[in-house]
């Protein structure tokens, strides 16, 4: 299964980084990814917003960098989060 494939997002588990500053936020990312692996979680949702775009750019950076994340792609239907695959 791919992010393509997936429709319904509401029943996964995810993070809302509203209001918090792209150092964070970064922190914020990394661990629920690892908690994620943990509990076997082979997508998740990361809700940043669309705002200035900061949150954004940092939620990239991180997913970009981080070595258990197989994919990720912004919500076809809501700009303000991203569906991440992560390594199970």
């Amino acid at each position: 299964m791919s992010i393509d494939d997936l429709i319904f997002i509401d029943n996964l588990p995810s993070i809302d980084l509203h209001s918090l500053d792209s150092s964070t936020a970064e922190v914020y990312i990394n661990d629920f990814i690892n908690d994620n692996l943990k509990t076997k979680n082979e997508f998740i949702v990361i809700i940043h917003g669309n705002g200035s775009g900061i949150l954004r750019k940092t939620t990239f950076d991180v997913l970009r960098k981080n070595k258990n994340v197989i994919e990720y792609k912004t919500h076809y239907n809501n700009t303000g989060c991203t569906i991440v695959r992560i390594k199970i």
